[in-house]
């Protein structure tokens, strides 16, 4: 690939002839494949590979990019300085205070980055904006606070009277909650700059309480309470306390509880052998379906349901008649998700399964009476009936709707969805010239969404890509925009068929699991790469490839289990140490 004296994008094919380049050049690596898989690059007008030329050269990119990470044995990459997004700063106000308020929304929201969750550190800056919400919600937190029973018994751990001074008390009350809020040990000075708050209180007229408060706002406002804690080189104390932050905001998606703050303070969480013993006791406790919840909807796009992306109301009204079944359908991944992680269970089960989460609205939905045990408002693990189809994610009424259009299904969308949340392969964006889907004209004959995408691929620009993504949509086309079953389409029964790029044949959702099952591996690196990215709050580099490998190898030797693949993550290097510490690397 000729470049030219000067080439205008500046990039020189000669610097990237040697596998070492991608060692050496793992930036320019990195564009590289971007521009590639978005079908950005060659430009237009030059001659452009095939998509299965394209698809060999990033799977040969990857490929070479772990080997070469593995052999150098790169260190990983620096970890940015990160603020709590707002999701986290809600909880993390809702257990420092035990307030059971909601405080998320007063926050603008937070730009997804990395490998797509809004935790990312690349995406979360400190605006002008933030500040100015941070000065509202801390005042608004506070006022609260200070007349709410349990938080005044979190807050007012002294009082002055006869045996202890205004500052002996304040003092006390400060040595307690900074080290909370801060989320790692405090020292005498920082202590004192806040009592120096509270005294210019106490002089410009607010009383002992009032004063409190105010110096405790200040707090709320400090960058110790605002970032996540990143230690400098050499500091091993403060290590141990961001190790316990990483663990609580990654599988709680809030502060560490007594027991983290302790092992921290014995300096226990060095050892792999602790991490590893606190992963099950995480995952089981009720403050994962935080986690489960977060991760989900950002990882199946499932949050887009409320976010705009819903149903249209006039062609599905039972979705917004019924409250439940709104609520159902959106929770079931998530608690399915718990389920899985709590329990252990085989990654694979994501794929399909005998057992799902299921309510008595959505019993009804699927139209499975038959299941007694399900018969009721609480979403419950039930084992289903032979052939129900709802197995796994792929039978879930808010995967279907998220890759749905609102008023219609689209083979093409939950192609595409698949291939990316499932696989990790999303397809090229189509090129701008590209028709639209003929719909169907009002008095003339309707056609099935499969004839009508039958007729599309007749333009041979579109056909390669639809090669690949239709045939994965084609076996979903029995469940309808929100997941209930159907057997016709346009008053024309639905024909699940087709084959897959591969060359396999799939007919429905059980061809199609069966077809994701033998593609494990793909499923496995890709549920990998977001959780890692998702642990550590930041977009992968090449400098992670050797540790996703190291990780999915150690999941495949586990039969999959899903307590791995957390522990794994736990005890790696990019989640326990950054280049900020880089002596404490082995």
């Amino acid at each position: 690939m000729p470049s030219g004296d000067s080439p205008a994008g500046g990039f020189r094919a000669s610097d990237h002839e040697t596998l070492e380049s991608f060692r050496l050049r793992p930036a320019e690596w990195t564009k590289l494949t971007a521009r590639v898989a978005s079908s950005e690059m060659p430009p237009p007008g030059a001659p452009a590979p095939s998509l299965d030329e394209r698809e060999s050269f990033l799977t040969w990119a990857e490929k070479n990019w772990r080997e070469q990470a593995c052999a150098a044995d790169i260190a990983p990459a620096h970890s940015l300085l990160r603020r709590l997004n707002r999701d986290e700063y809600a909880a993390t106000i809702r257990d420092l205070f035990d307030l059971q308020i909601d405080v998320s929304e007063q926050l603008p929201i937070d730009g997804a980055g990395g490998e797509g969750f809004d935790n990312a550190a690349e995406t979360l800056f400190l605006s002008p904006l933030h500040s100015e919400k941070y000065l509202e919600v801390a005042k608004f937190v506070l006022d609260a606070a200070g007349k709410e029973f349990k938080s005044r018994q979190k807050i007012f751990v002294a009082h002055p009277g006869p045996d202890m001074t205004e500052k002996q008390a304040a003092r006390t009350i400060l040595k307690e909650f900074l080290p909370r809020a801060f989320r790692r040990p405090v020292d005498q000075p920082t202590v004192e700059s806040y009592i120096e708050q509270f005294a210019l209180a106490r002089e410009n007229g607010q009383d002992f309480e009032p004063a409190i408060l105010f110096a405790l706002r200040s707090a709320l406002l400090s960058p110790r309470f605002l970032f996540h804690v990143e230690p400098e080189a050499g500091d091993l104390v403060t290590r141990q306390y961001a190790i316990a932050s990483r663990l609580s905001y990654f599988l709680w998606g809030g502060m560490p509880d007594e027991l983290l703050f302790d092992t921290a303070a014995a300096g226990k969480l060095e050892d792999p052998e602790v991490l590893a013993k606190l992963v099950p006791r995480m995952l089981r406790n009720p403050r994962s379906l935080t986690f489960a919840e977060r991760f989900v909807e950002q990882w199946l796009r499932t949050r887009e349901l409320s976010r705009g992306k819903a149903p249209d109301a006039e062609l599905f009204p039972i979705y917004y008649q019924d409250e439940e079944l709104r609520s159902d359908i959106q929770l079931q991944p998530v608690f399915f998700f718990r389920e899985v992680f709590a329990n252990n269970l085989p990654l694979t089960t994501f794929l399909d399964s005998e057992q799902t989460i299921l309510t008595a609205t959505l019993v009804k939905h699927f139209g499975l009476d038959r299941i007694e045990d399900a018969k009721s408002k609480d979403p419950r693990w039930v084992t289903l009936p032979a052939g129900s189809n709802r197995g796994g994610l792929l039978g879930m009424p808010a995967v279907l709707a998220v890759s749905s259009h609102p008023y219609r299904t689209s083979p093409v969308l939950r192609g595409a969805w698949v291939l990316d949340s499932i696989l990790g392969a999303p397809p090229p964006p189509p090129p701008p010239d590209v028709p639209p889907l003929e719909e169907n004209g009002a008095g003339a004959a309707p056609k099935s969404v499969r004839a009508r995408l039958e007729q599309h691929r007749q333009n041979a620009v579109c056909a390669s890509c639809h090669d690949r993504i239709d045939p994965i949509g084609f076996a979903l086309e029995n469940y309808d925009v929100i997941g209930a079953w159907r057997d016709q389409d346009g008053g024309a029964p639905i024909d699940a068929g087709g084959k897959l790029a591969d060359g396999t044949n799939v007919d429905g959702p059980a061809g199609l699991k069966k077809a994701l099952l033998a593609r494990r591996q793909d499923f496995l690196r890709n549920l990998t790469k977001r959780m890692l990215g998702y642990a550590v709050g930041r977009g992968l580099t090449p400098a992670d490839a050797c540790t996703v490998e190291t990780i999915v190898e150690r999941v495949e030797e586990a039969d999959a289990s899903a307590w791995t693949l957390i522990r794994e993550i736990v005890v790696s290097d990019p989640f326990r140490f950054t280049s900020r510490e880089p002596e404490a690397r082995p």
